[in-house]
């Protein structure tokens, strides 16, 4: 289980990869990373990964307190952020996210693959590097 970040500086994308198994703790911990990475970048934009998560352990419940809370990204009514699950259940969740977070998080986006998530954001070719 893990999850790390990486940020391209040209098109101030911050990207936040998920790898492993989903649990109600890990997500709180990977929201609570977007939000540090997210300031400390001034990124523009969001994309959070969730292709490789090999198992959901967690309940809607806590998906739905999360989208309760402050936005992870500032000034999310300028910038956009999309989370990208290529499974049903990922994408269940993710639309669970969605609708509760919708009053606060009115550009957030669903996608199935990073490609997806690259053309909804209008970016060609994006250079990555990591994070500390």
């Amino acid at each position: 289980m893990g999850f790390w970040f990486e940020f391209d500086p040209r098109n101030k994308i911050l990207l936040g990869r998920f790898a492993g198994r989903l649990t109600d703790q890990s997500l709180a911990e990977f929201y609570s990373a977007i939000r540090k990475y997210s300031r400390a970048t001034d990124a523009r934009a969001g994309i959070f990964d969730l292709s490789h998560v090999t198992e959901v352990a967690i309940s809607t419940e806590p998906a739905r307190n999360l989208a309760h809370q402050e936005p992870a990204m500032p000034d999310t009514s300028r910038r956009p952020s999309i989370l990208v699950a290529p499974t049903l259940l990922g994408q269940g969740l993710a639309r669970i996210f969605q609708i509760a977070g919708a009053s606060t998080r009115p550009l957030l986006r669903i996608a199935k693959t990073m490609d997806e998530a690259f053309a909804s954001l209008g970016v060609e070719s994006p250079h990555f590097e990591p994070l500390e």
